[in-house]
């Protein structure tokens, strides 16, 4: 008989694949990764591995008649995503919490408990797709556009994907709800968690400043063109790049966005739109899925709902080696700390952290 693992988190996306791999016949083991401390974790609502979401968990295995096990998972998600998330603000970067997170707890610990129980695979609620080919399994985007979330997963590498399986990746989320209604589970009509797991309300800045509270130093806000200080600011972790809204600046003739920020200096750095172009980035860390196919148009995403845009790789991908994207035409919104993700049509090719940005 297969032996599946399934990662689930509470929601009705994962709990649905445990419905759907215990009704194929296979022995199913359900695993919960804890990422609060008990206090916190029974306080928080609506946000994923939360005290909540744990008993919702429990529920359904209980309900499908399936192992259920919660592992206390805080101290790792604390070192490995909370307090890198609150370095990366403190030195005027734009992290992407969640690509750590399946970097580190969700996929390489998941992976090592799967294989640990005998697990033939592990399942997990992401919509994905993973599709085999020639060179072996391949990941690609969701049919569902509007679910798709292969930006948070380029990290994965090629072992990992050929232990993983993603079952909702040609769903759409309708008729993933019309499942859990179907098999009775309770958190079908649950809402989709919106926030960061570990942000309330969307409050990043209070997470930061409760690990690091150095980053609420005060200082300037200064024209990036003419050196002019506009303003004062409470503290470079309440700005982002391609920020507009919150700068508290009037006068002007036109409207300025953040396009920089100095951190050892607490100054954020402000100018027109037209100071947000990029015409490359420097990307680092990378991973490549599968190899790039020869001749292929590429194109990228540097925010996860951004579309898609074409681009050129100048430089090896895979292995951790940096290399430099170049964008066809001028690129907005592009900041250190962000991801770039690479595809080939529906594909995921691999992609790295923005390191540096290049001016168009």
């Amino acid at each position: 008989m297969r032996r599946i693992v399934v990662a689930m988190s509470g929601g009705v996306d994962s709990s649905v694949v445990a419905a759907l791999a215990a009704h194929s016949g296979a022995e199913v083991i359900g695993i919960t990764l804890q990422l609060y401390d008990h206090g916190e974790a029974v306080k928080r609502k609506g946000a994923c591995c939360a005290g909540d979401d744990i008993r919702d968990a429990r529920e359904v295995a209980d309900r499908l008649g399936i192992a259920h096990y919660v592992y206390d998972h805080e101290s790792a998600f604390r070192e490995s995503v909370v307090d890198r998330f609150a370095e990366d603000y403190l030195n005027g970067r734009t992290p992407i919490p969640c690509i750590r997170c399946n970097m580190g707890p969700k996929f390489t610990d998941l992976l090592t408990m799967a294989r640990d129980l005998g697990a033939d695979c592990l399942a997990t609620g992401h919509y994905v797709r993973r599709v085999m080919g020639a060179a072996g399994p391949e990941l690609h985007r969701a049919l569902d556009p509007a679910r798709d979330q292969s930006y948070f997963l380029y990290a994965t590498t090629e072992a990992q994907l050929d232990f993983l399986r993603f079952p909702l990746g040609g769903m759409p989320k309708t008729q993933v709800r019309e499942l859990a209604d179907h098999f009775g589970l309770k958190v079908a009509a649950k809402p989709d968690s919106q926030d960061i797991c570990f942000v309330p309300e969307g409050d990043y800045a209070s997470v930061v400043r409760k690990i690091r509270p150095e980053g609420e130093r005060p200082g300037d806000i200064v024209h990036a063109q003419t050196g002019a200080v506009l303003g004062h600011h409470r503290g470079v972790i309440h700005y982002t790049v391609g920020q507009r809204r919150g700068l508290e600046i009037g006068g002007l003739p036109e409207p300025v966005y953040v396009v920089g920020i100095d951190a050892p200096g607490a100054r954020v750095l402000v100018g027109p739109r037209a100071m947000l172009a990029v015409s490359a980035a420097r990307i680092v860390e990378t991973n490549r899925i599968g190899p790039v196919p020869e001749g292929a148009e590429l194109t990228a995403k540097v925010r996860s709902l951004a579309k898609p845009v074409p681009v050129v790789l100048d430089g090896p991908l895979g292995g951790g080696a940096d290399t430099t994207i170049r964008f066809a035409s001028p690129e907005y919104g592009v900041a250190p700390g962000q991801a770039a993700v690479i595809y080939a049509g529906d594909r995921v090719i691999g992609g790295g952290w923005i390191e540096e940005t290049f001016a168009a």
